[in-house]
């Protein structure tokens, strides 16, 4: 779908848009937001609206060039993703072949990327990005998707145009669905036990235990704002404490907390 379709970032797509529209198309992007985000989509929405020749600025679903973006078969878009077991990192390997790729002349108007996870690139791919950043193609877009930027070198930061992303929630997030495991055993007054069983079959690293962050606070919030009808079992300052809680734990991820112990503890308070 169109730009038009990011309602909770309606003054985002416009500005996009009116960059578009005006010819003002930078080479370079970071687009961050967190885990429940559909980052991808929107991404692929902004590169339909940069190629679409009936509704340029918006894109409109139907000619060619939006088509093939959508169906994920347009020969001038590249998509980079992570890749690994336990610890996912977009790999060097990947953004060699990419640089390669947007070397290659387009099929049709210019070459585009969209690199997803970009702050789990490594040392070495994000030095081998660099490099295309600061010598692009003409033409070239490259969109980085984030959850957290500071992840990113300030050099590669300091050549996109940096946006956040607020955006349409991915139901089909497995984030959020097991953050809503959660908060529904929160709420049924599940014993610890259990509790823990669920976190130990839903959180294996670090990075899960951030994404379970992401998933309740964006439930919390949404409790907050009434989008969810189990809001109305809360009181406002239930939620407003569940919420320092959890950003209480997202202090002890990154300064190092073993992430076990820092969702324990917060399931512990929250519940208790």
């Amino acid at each position: 779908m169109s730009l038009k379709r990011w309602k909770s970032d309606e003054k985002l797509a416009e500005r996009i848009s009116r960059a578009i529209v005006s010819g003002s198309v930078s080479h370079a992007y970071i687009i961050e937001g967190d885990s429940c985000v559909d980052k991808e989509a929107f991404a692929k929405d902004f590169l339909k609206a940069v190629c679409c020749e009936r509704m340029p600025g918006e894109g409109c679903d139907e000619c060619a060039s939006c088509r093939k973006i959508d169906h994920g078969n347009c020969e001038d878009l590249y998509v980079v993703r992570a890749e690994g077991t336990t610890t996912k990192s977009v790999k060097d390997d990947a953004i060699s072949q990419l640089q390669e790729n947007l070397q290659k002349k387009p099929a049709g108007q210019r070459n585009m990327a969209i690199i997803c996870n970009a702050d789990t690139m490594t040392k070495r791919a994000q030095n081998r990005i660099l490099k295309t950043l600061e010598e692009p193609t003409p033409g070239t877009v490259i969109i980085l998707l984030s959850e957290n930027r500071e992840n990113l070198l300030d050099t590669i930061k300091s050549r996109c145009i940096f946006y956040r992303l607020s955006g349409e929630e991915n139901t089909d997030s497995e984030d959020l669905k097991d953050a809503n495991r959660m908060v529904d055993a929160l709420m049924e007054g599940e014993n610890f036990f259990e509790i823990k069983n669920l976190l130990s079959k839903e959180v294996k690293s670090r990075e899960d235990a951030f994404h379970m962050l992401d998933g309740l606070e964006r439930i919390y919030r949404n409790l907050l704002l009434e989008r969810d009808p189990r809001g109305k079992l809360f009181k406002k300052e239930e939620i407003f404490r569940a919420v320092d809680l959890i950003e209480e734990a997202r202090r002890d991820l990154i300064a190092n907390v073993n992430y076990n112990y820092a969702l324990k503890n917060l399931m512990l308070k929250i519940g208790g």
